[in-house]
């Protein structure tokens, strides 16, 4: 007599791997305040209309970038202080070749946070 072999049973369904525990929501980007909305907020809070609000801001903005081309720091109470600083050069590694590379010396902008706008967040 010939004996049957007893068919195997079924292979078992791979287990599910098992989720992975959401990642935390990240808080959403704060919104921007572009410089017509900034005009309008200085026109209302102001006697000056549109047009001269953007005149201002303008000049203000103009100073400060002018101040910072030469050198100076620019304070601002109750917001903070722009400032130049200058880089050294120093080697770096190109990502992907990994060739050495020198980065030149340069100039950054710094700002630091006035202490009573860090404290009123």
């Amino acid at each position: 007599m010939a004996t049957k072999k007893a068919a195997k049973p079924a292979a078992k369904p791979a287990a599910k791997p098992a989720k992975k525990a959401a990642a935390p929501a990240k808080p959403a980007a704060p919104q921007k305040v572009a410089k017509t909305q900034l005009i309008e907020l200085v026109a209302s809070k102001t006697n000056l209309n549109k047009k001269e609000s953007g005149e201002a801001i303008s000049a203000m903005l103009d100073s400060v970038i002018g101040a910072l081309k030469d050198g100076k720091s620019v304070g601002l109470p109750g917001l903070g202080t722009f400032s130049v600083a200058l880089t050294a050069e120093r080697q770096g590694v190109r990502p992907g070749t990994s060739d050495k590379i020198t980065i030149p010396a340069g100039k950054k902008i710094r700002f630091k946070v006035a202490s009573t706008l860090k404290g009123e967040l």
